[in-house]
């Protein structure tokens, strides 16, 4: 999350309007007794619908302390089956595994995938005792899904049913990992070895922290008993892949074309969250859309994508978690720049001409502030092989499509800098998810109208020179940016035009300036956003 000072910033009052639904979400939460509470996990679906849950973490938001911060105490050490049906829940011990497996396998934000019966895990952070330190793995471990459920049902030996290979290409935390046409994509996340400390690898115990920048992709050669990694490419960006802990999800684009989209994450060099998307289809091409910004969901969250093959648009729904930005009563868009947990369910949908449309859904919400580091799975039917739920396949009534499990439910919006391990925890809740395509039109929904939202952001700050602001502009767009000292006497002014939509950057000469507090505005005619600095 961001460690910055609180505050808020109305952005704008719009005329929002409300738009019928399509369809309508609907959750019902069960309590399966013997259930863990955990987030940030990996899972995979056996052959007859359980669920096989391993990795993440059993305690809540982690602490800033670097002493409190990722505990092996607080890792989920256990591999859980989870049968949703019967409401039943087996459980077996992993440290019967060899070392390299089993501390892999308790690691945290791991990166994961399942082909047929096998569930691949990547990565993941946390501490190793073989290494005697924190560490991303540089490991992918295949787990036989059927056969270790079986076996954890029974009391039976697992030790068979987990093979591992090392490669230090795959030692990312909080990437994503996917399938397409049986190529392998790992994509975003980054390299955290070392204690975690948010105030820097200089403040304190040090630490090695490298973003990716990458799409990876690779085969898997798997005959069942060995294991190889082939034909392993990659794309590097370091201003568009420079994410993580983010959403990505499969798609069916406007022209058929399969793939997935990787939406907003975290952090950018403004060290904020992403509102940019990139949309992936095939190891060598993706396309940044900067022509839409995601206000309502920038950390990884349960989501679930629908396409209308009627109508050819692509639905993606997001539950809960944490976002930069929330709508107020008035329909506001609200910022809040320590990104705080929500209870928003949105959708982001993309019209067979190629925009994209944010909407707060409104009409329901998450029960508590929870979502982040929770998981959406899928039931069998009315689903494309590329997990894409088939809206025209759903009866037109009240139909089960999946389940959230699990992820971090904290009692405020804002808790990192008081928490102290009591503020949030692992949940422990499934919800039921439905759609409900027999109340289409009853329900609205608020759409974002995200392209006049100016959305200012500078640094570095404090400054001696050159201050970089970032922005999003509308085309032929003429702007003013002007500074303010503390007493609101106007210092400087400058003009800028836009001449294209989407992620603007300049740069302001403050060199000139005293020493001292100033606030930077930028405006065009009609809106305006401003942020502090500091002169040096």
């Amino acid at each position: 999350m961001k460690f910055l000072t609180y505050y808020f910033v109305i952005i704008s009052a719009f005329a929002y309007t409300q738009t019928p639904e399509d369809f309508i979400i609907e959750i019902e939460p069960i309590n399966i007794a013997g259930a863990p509470g955990v987030h940030s996990y990996s899972w995979g679906k056996t052959s007859d619908q359980k669920w096989v849950i391993i990795g993440g973490r059993i305690d809540g938001l982690h602490q800033r302390q670097p002493f409190a911060a990722f505990l092996d105490d607080d890792n989920n050490k256990s591999a859980f089956v989870i049968d949703p049906i019967t409401e039943e829940v087996w459980s077996t011990d992993l440290s019967v595994l060899p070392a390299s497996i089993f501390e892999q396998l308790k690691s945290t934000n791991q990166n994961f995938v399942q082909r047929e019966n096998t569930l691949y895990i990547a990565g993941g952070y946390g501490y190793s005792a073989t290494i005697g330190d924190h560490i991303t793995y540089p490991n992918l471990t295949a787990v036989a899904l059927d056969e270790l459920a079986n076996a954890i049902i029974n009391g039976a030996s697992i030790t068979s049913y987990f093979r591992q290979l090392t490669d230090v290409n795959l030692k990312v935390t909080g990437g994503q990992m996917a399938i397409l046409d049986d190529t392998f994509y790992l994509v975003g996340g980054q390299l955290f070895d070392n204690r975690y400390n948010p105030m820097g690898p200089n403040n304190g115990p040090g630490f090695v922290q490298e973003y990716s920048n990458d799409i990876r992709t690779f085969n898997i050669d798997d005959d069942g008993t060995t294991m190889n990694l082939t034909n392993y490419q990659f794309v590097h960006d370091t201003v568009n892949l420079h994410r993580r802990d983010y959403n990505m999800s499969p798609q069916i684009f406007p022209n058929g074309e399969l793939g997935f989209t990787a939406f907003s994450g975290v952090f950018n060099y403004s060290d904020m969250p992403y509102l940019n998307s990139v949309d992936i289809t095939s190891p060598t091409n993706y396309t940044v859309n900067n022509s839409f910004n995601q206000y309502l969901s920038q950390y990884h969250s349960a989501k679930l994508p629908i396409y209308d093959t009627t109508a050819d648009v692509m639905h993606t729904i997001f539950f809960g978690g944490i976002s930069q930005f929330t709508l107020d009563n008035s329909g506001n868009l609200v910022e809040d720049i320590d990104v705080p947990f929500v209870k928003t369910i949105s959708r982001v949908s993309r019209e067979s001409n190629g925009t994209m449309q944010e909407v707060d859904l409104g009409y329901i919400e998450m029960p508590a502030l929870l979502g982040s580091g929770a998981e959406f799975i899928p039931v069998n039917q009315y689903y494309y092989e590329n997990e894409v739920l088939d809206l025209n396949e759903i009866p037109n009534t009240k139909t089960l499509v999946g389940y959230i499990y699990g992820g971090i439910e904290s009692s405020a919006a804002n808790i990192f800098f008081i928490n102290d391990g009591t503020q949030s925890f692992a949940s422990n809740v499934i919800f039921k998810v439905y759609i409900n395509k027999s109340l289409a039109g009853l329900h609205s929904a608020t759409p974002l109208i995200g392209s006049n939202v100016l959305n200012l952001k500078v640094y570095p700050n404090p400054i001696k020179r050159n201050l970089n602001l970032t922005f999003f502009g509308a085309s032929n767009q003429e702007l003013t940016i002007q500074v303010f000292d503390t007493g609101g006497r106007l210092i400087m002014e400058e003009g800028h035009f836009v001449e294209t939509i989407g992620q603007q950057e300049l740069k302001l000469n403050v060199s000139k300036l005293s020493e001292g507090s100033y606030t930077v505005q930028i405006s065009n005619g009609i809106l305006s956003d401003q942020k502090r600095f500091i002169k040096l």
